[in-house]
């Protein structure tokens, strides 16, 4: 009977300590449930994006022509308004259509007075395509562009001044994907398109081939 108590001390410390890890133990498996994490709040979204010039402006001594064929210097010159009546056909529901449907579309917008060209390029897409036409940036705010962009639903789709694009490109995170040209060639027939999958741009050029004499 003497030896009574010493037995019972081990077993309840053996208890007493198992209850004790008991709770270290679910709280450790309940950390380990989500294998897959979701994407934190600053994780990048996979993105497309389309960059393109506006179409062709007037020639040096030449002008330019608003929607009713008044001249205008800040405005598309007649094969601008031409391929911007085109633009549409790149496009679905266009039969073999060789571009993504836009989701968002901006243009080059901001100071009363600024050419109109970027606006009036994708002005008949807008249309065709039912989607808004964002114009609230300007040239030089593209790094407020390229946050708006990737915020956007993609894909999306931007018309710029070629002066701006590679700050854009530069906003968007894409600069120094290979490929990339440091600046817009001297031409309006080109689509750069910038893709981004988990967390990496990859970039692609692609002709429009719209107009007779287009590359």
């Amino acid at each position: 009977m003497s030896h009574a108590p010493a037995d019972r001390g081990p077993r309840r410390r053996t208890v007493l300590a198992a209850a004790a890890l008991a709770p270290l133990t679910v709280a450790g498996c309940a950390e380990e449930a989500p294998r897959n994490p979701a994407p934190g709040p600053g994780a990048a979204k996979d993105a497309l994006v389309m960059v393109i010039r506006h179409a062709e402006k007037p020639y040096a001594g030449d002008t330019g022509e608003d929607e009713e064929g008044n001249e205008d210097p800040g405005f598309l010159a007649g094969r601008g308004w031409r391929r911007a009546r085109e633009l549409p056909t790149l496009f679905p529901p266009t039969p073999g259509a060789v571009l993504p449907r836009p989701q968002a579309l901006f243009a080059t917008g901001g100071a009363q007075g600024a050419p109109a060209r970027c606006r009036q390029s994708v002005q008949a897409l807008g249309s065709a395509l039912g989607l808004p036409l964002r114009t609230e940036f300007a040239v030089g705010a593209e790094a407020a562009l390229g946050r708006a962009v990737l915020a956007a639903r993609t894909p999306v789709l931007v018309c710029w001044e070629h002066t701006g694009i590679p700050r854009l490109v530069a906003a968007l995170g894409a600069h120094q994907v290979l490929g990339v040209p440091a600046t817009w060639p001297d031409r309006y027939d080109l689509v750069w398109m910038f893709t981004r999958q988990q967390g990496r741009w990859s970039f692609r050029e692609v002709p429009q081939h719209l107009l007779p004499g287009d590359a």
